[in-house]
């Protein structure tokens, strides 16, 4: 009999994800995390979005990380390169 661990990522009751390591849970536990922030974030602002789009909005963004802090350092956008920011 083997043993097998996984690891759940659960929001609001709901699961989300499971995985096999700790790490790669807590990564994406941590991507919902700013996914929620970004999504409150952009609640407060000028733009009119409903909940839905600002939970997917968030959760776009945040899982999109290395793209969006790469474009606010100044580096172009590249279509379809969104898994390798361009380097400084």
């Amino acid at each position: 009999m083997a043993v097998i661990i996984k690891y759940i990522v659960e929001r609001k009751g709901v699961e989300k994800m499971t995985f096999t390591s700790k790490k790669e849970a807590d990564a994406y536990d941590k991507m919902l995390d700013s996914a929620d922030q970004l999504a409150e974030f952009l609640s407060e602002s000028s733009v009119t979005l409903d909940d839905q789009q600002l939970e997917e909005l968030g959760l776009y963004l945040a899982s999109n990380k290395e793209m969006v802090q790469s474009l606010f350092k100044g580096n172009s956008f590249v279509s379809g390169a969104q898994d390798a920011p361009e380097s400084e």
